[in-house]
């Protein structure tokens, strides 16, 4: 793998910008003009926290300020996206119920101490490549971004724990509402999420790696895929253990717009989970901020209950979904002359206060929208930090869309084990994969 490098982010001066008129991470700190985005206080505070713990709402008593839907979206577009607007337009009864906004979302000290250091030291590569020089782990490395890839970045080296444990459900949603579920345990290791990590080359180079068990139905159960993303300019590594086989087979090419194996063409590699994968073949555009109405404190949406309860006919139960004003960065990818791309033009839309992509408009070579995602947020105090977890995405032109992440009939999230050592490292190698599929 080739490092090279390229001009610090910002100046020793414009950092001292974090922690004052800035939150630590980069956001502004104070609210709006009509106050309908308030000041930023420092997020819920971290909390101990069992896993079999039910979470705590504490928004649960309060109403929609309005609903946004067909008959009214006028007056609120300049605060929607491309998708959100075709989604009322075209999906009958669809709306968004906008609650009031709190900006529950904050970090540990920890990982705020090392975003701030980040601000003149995190380098992208100057190769065209748009990868990762150098930057601290367990950070945010560009809390005040200069270009759009390095916003990007931020989304992608999000933070939330070194590691988890996570069963869940993919669900294929038909029109008529008939749906079935991919059920999953997996296993997710963030090596550069770690503050012990001081420099790409310490974590070998790679942001994550995740070990992902089908269980059901029983046609899948026992295949495994191993995924290893890379912080350099390297192609992902990919690896799936097949049952039926009994062998391990390398993955060709699990990146870009290539499929991801067994979701019906519905998804490509780097839309999993909202985007991930090497930047080199869009040129990124930081447009600005914006205010815009998002999914946000979650915690009814993600709630214990049945599945058919969640995933209904063209979108998920509305009355579940939870929406609130914020500020978003928008950033514009367009596809580099001389690159291909099914997407040829992708607008996302990143949370402020998390970094977290909440919003993403993907089109086609004729400019037409093709697909539309969105996610889902919630603080997990145990984290002292807040997760991004499920999220939906509709292909509009096969009329069908995915439930990603759905964990409302599974077990708990441990989003703790990484931090906490219940994740072993060695799990996430290749020749264990039989081994872990035979189980």
């Amino acid at each position: 793998m080739m490092w090279t490098t390229s001009e610090a982010a910002v100046s020793t001066s414009e950092a001292k910008r974090l922690g004052r008129e800035l939150t630590p991470v980069g956001a502004e700190r104070t609210g709006n003009r009509d106050g309908s985005i308030p000041e930023w206080q420092g997020g819920l505070p971290k909390e101990k926290r069992k896993l079999t713990d039910a979470r705590i709402d504490p928004y649960a008593s309060e109403k929609p300020l309005f609903s946004i839907d067909a008959t009214n979206l006028e007056k609120y577009k300049d605060k929607l996206s491309a998708g959100q607007i075709e989604l009322l337009k075209t999906r009958k009864g669809y709306r968004m119920d906008v609650y009031p906004s709190h900006r529950s979302c904050g970090y540990p000290e920890t990982i705020t101490e090392r975003t701030k250091q980040n601000a003149t030291l995190a380098k992208l590569s100057n190769d065209g490549s748009d990868s990762l020089d150098s930057a601290l782990g367990g950070a945010f490395p560009f809390p005040i971004p200069q270009n759009g890839a390095e916003a990007v970045w931020n989304h992608r080296l999000r933070w939330q724990g070194l590691g988890r444990i996570e069963a869940y459900q993919t669900n294929f949603i038909n029109p008529d509402g008939s749906f079935y579920g991919l059920g999953q345990e997996q296993l997710a290791l963030t090596p550069f999420a770690s503050t012990k990590v001081n420099s790409p080359r310490e974590a070998n180079g790679v942001q994550m790696m995740i070990l992902d068990m089908m269980t059901s139905p029983p046609s899948r159960n026992g295949e495994v895929l191993l995924v290893h993303y890379f912080l350099g300019n390297k192609a992902n590594n990919g690896w799936m253990y097949f049952p039926g086989q009994r062998r391990v087979r390398r993955l060709p090419a699990l990146e870009y717009d290539n499929p991801v194996p067994g979701f019906e063409n519905l998804e490509t590699a780097d839309q999993y989970p909202m985007f991930a994968g090497a930047l080199d073949r869009y040129d990124w555009k930081l447009v600005g901020k914006q205010e815009m109405y998002i999914p946000y404190n979650n915690y009814k949406f993600v709630a214990k209950r049945k599945m058919s309860e969640v995933y209904q006919g063209l979108y998920p139960n509305r009355d579940l979904m939870r929406y609130e004003l914020h500020r978003v960065w928008k950033i514009e990818a367009t596809v580099k002359p001389g690159m291909r791309h099914m997407f040829a033009r992708r607008t996302f839309y990143l949370d402020e206060d998390t970094w977290m992509l909440m919003e993403a408009d993907q089109y086609d070579s004729q400019g037409k929208l093709w697909r539309v995602m969105e996610a889902t947020i919630y603080p997990a105090v145990e984290l002292g930090a807040c997760v991004s977890q499920e999220f939906m995405s509709w292909d509009l032109n096969a009329n069908r869309y995915l439930g990603e992440y759905a964990t409302q009939e599974s077990k708990p999230t441990d989003w703790l084990a990484g931090d906490e050592g219940r994740i072993d490292p060695r799990q996430f190698e290749p020749e264990d994969l039989r081994r872990i599929g035979a189980r």
